[in-house]
Protein backbone atom coordinates (compact mmCIF):
# COMPACT_ATOMS: atom_id res chain seq x y z
CA UNK A 1 0.00 0.00 0.00
CA UNK A 2 3.05 2.19 -0.01
CA UNK A 3 3.72 5.02 -2.13
CA UNK A 4 6.51 4.90 -4.78
CA UNK A 5 8.46 7.84 -6.54
CA UNK A 6 7.08 7.38 -9.97
CA UNK A 7 3.90 7.46 -8.52
CA UNK A 8 4.61 10.49 -5.87
CA UNK A 9 6.11 12.53 -9.36
CA UNK A 10 3.16 11.36 -11.48
CA UNK A 11 0.92 13.39 -9.06
CA UNK A 12 3.45 16.45 -8.77
CA UNK A 13 2.71 16.33 -13.17
CA UNK A 14 -1.11 16.67 -12.55
CA UNK A 15 -0.85 19.43 -10.33
CA UNK A 16 1.69 21.58 -12.46
CA UNK A 17 -1.37 23.42 -14.68
CA UNK A 18 -3.27 24.17 -11.08
CA UNK A 19 0.32 25.08 -9.63
CA UNK A 20 1.33 27.57 -12.52
CA UNK A 21 -2.46 29.30 -12.38
CA UNK A 22 -2.43 29.71 -8.60
CA UNK A 23 1.49 31.43 -8.99
CA UNK A 24 -0.27 34.19 -10.35
CA UNK A 25 -2.46 35.36 -7.59
CA UNK A 26 0.30 35.91 -4.48
CA UNK A 27 -2.92 35.88 -2.45
CA UNK A 28 -3.82 32.04 -3.50
CA UNK A 29 -0.07 31.21 -2.48
CA UNK A 30 -0.55 32.46 0.87
CA UNK A 31 -3.63 30.27 1.31
CA UNK A 32 -2.49 27.65 0.44
CA UNK A 33 0.90 27.88 2.36
CA UNK A 34 -1.51 28.82 5.73
CA UNK A 35 -3.35 25.37 4.82
CA UNK A 36 -0.45 23.38 4.75
CA UNK A 37 0.62 24.89 7.70
CA UNK A 38 -2.56 23.53 9.45
CA UNK A 39 -2.04 20.08 7.40
CA UNK A 40 1.11 19.45 8.34
CA UNK A 41 0.38 20.03 12.48
CA UNK A 42 -2.28 16.85 12.22
CA UNK A 43 1.37 14.52 10.37
CA UNK A 44 3.44 12.69 12.14
CA UNK A 45 7.57 13.52 12.54
CA UNK A 46 8.29 11.84 9.00
CA UNK A 47 12.44 12.84 9.21
CA UNK A 48 14.27 15.18 6.76
CA UNK A 49 11.32 14.98 4.60
CA UNK A 50 8.90 17.81 6.66
CA UNK A 51 12.02 19.60 7.94
CA UNK A 52 12.94 20.81 4.36
CA UNK A 53 9.49 22.00 4.07
CA UNK A 54 10.11 25.43 5.46
CA UNK A 55 12.90 26.30 2.79
CA UNK A 56 10.29 25.70 0.36
CA UNK A 57 7.62 27.92 1.24
CA UNK A 58 10.89 30.49 1.94
CA UNK A 59 11.61 29.61 -1.53
CA UNK A 60 8.22 30.04 -2.89
CA UNK A 61 7.26 33.05 -1.02
CA UNK A 62 11.04 34.37 -2.05
CA UNK A 63 9.48 34.00 -5.93
CA UNK A 64 6.06 35.39 -5.31
CA UNK A 65 7.01 38.90 -3.50
CA UNK A 66 10.31 39.01 -6.36
CA UNK A 67 12.92 38.74 -3.62
CA UNK A 68 14.31 35.39 -5.58
CA UNK A 69 13.46 35.16 -9.19
CA UNK A 70 16.95 33.25 -9.97
CA UNK A 71 14.66 29.67 -10.26
CA UNK A 72 12.38 28.73 -13.28
CA UNK A 73 9.03 28.97 -13.23
CA UNK A 74 9.13 25.31 -13.54
CA UNK A 75 10.24 24.54 -10.21
CA UNK A 76 8.22 26.87 -8.50
CA UNK A 77 5.21 25.11 -9.93
CA UNK A 78 6.60 21.76 -8.85
CA UNK A 79 6.61 22.86 -5.19
CA UNK A 80 3.27 24.68 -5.58
CA UNK A 81 2.18 21.44 -6.67
CA UNK A 82 3.23 19.20 -3.74
CA UNK A 83 1.58 21.57 -1.40
CA UNK A 84 -1.82 21.27 -3.72
CA UNK A 85 -1.69 17.55 -3.31
CA UNK A 86 -1.00 17.38 0.77
CA UNK A 87 -4.18 20.38 1.51
CA UNK A 88 -6.27 18.70 -1.50
CA UNK A 89 -8.25 15.63 0.14
CA UNK A 90 -7.49 13.97 -3.86
CA UNK A 91 -4.66 11.53 -1.72
CA UNK A 92 -3.72 8.25 -3.32
CA UNK A 93 -4.46 6.59 0.50
CA UNK A 94 -7.04 8.01 2.52
CA UNK A 95 -5.39 10.54 5.29
CA UNK A 96 -7.76 9.31 7.68
CA UNK A 97 -6.24 5.39 7.99
CA UNK A 98 -3.56 6.75 11.16
CA UNK A 99 0.18 6.67 9.92
CA UNK A 100 -0.30 5.60 6.24
CA UNK A 101 -2.48 8.03 5.13
CA UNK A 102 0.48 10.37 5.44
CA UNK A 103 2.80 8.18 3.64
CA UNK A 104 1.27 9.21 0.19
CA UNK A 105 1.51 13.31 1.49
CA UNK A 106 4.82 12.68 2.76
CA UNK A 107 5.87 10.81 -0.85
CA UNK A 108 5.31 13.56 -2.77
CA UNK A 109 6.94 16.10 -0.74
CA UNK A 110 10.40 14.09 -0.73
CA UNK A 111 9.74 13.92 -4.58
CA UNK A 112 9.13 17.28 -4.96
CA UNK A 113 12.49 18.07 -3.10
CA UNK A 114 14.11 15.86 -4.68
CA UNK A 115 13.07 16.75 -8.22
CA UNK A 116 13.89 20.53 -7.10
CA UNK A 117 17.13 19.82 -4.91
CA UNK A 118 19.36 21.68 -6.45
CA UNK A 119 17.28 24.81 -6.90
CA UNK A 120 16.91 24.39 -2.83
CA UNK A 121 20.30 24.39 -2.54
CA UNK A 122 21.12 27.42 -4.21
CA UNK A 123 18.25 29.20 -2.43
CA UNK A 124 19.16 27.95 0.52
CA UNK A 125 23.25 30.01 -0.42
CA UNK A 126 21.20 33.15 -1.50
CA UNK A 127 19.12 33.52 1.53
CA UNK A 128 22.10 32.87 3.72
CA UNK A 129 24.71 35.48 1.83
CA UNK A 130 21.90 37.68 2.17
CA UNK A 131 21.52 37.24 5.62
CA UNK A 132 25.57 37.33 6.23
CA UNK A 133 25.05 40.95 4.08
CA UNK A 134 22.18 42.09 6.41
CA UNK A 135 23.97 41.09 9.94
Amino acid sequence: MAVDFEQAKKALENGIAEAQEMLKDPGKIDELLKQLEEKLKDVPVAGSVLSDVPQMVAMIKGYVTGAYTKVSVKVIATLVAAFIYVVKKQDLINDEIPVLGQLDDIAVLAAAFMLCEPELKEFAAWRDGAAEAQA
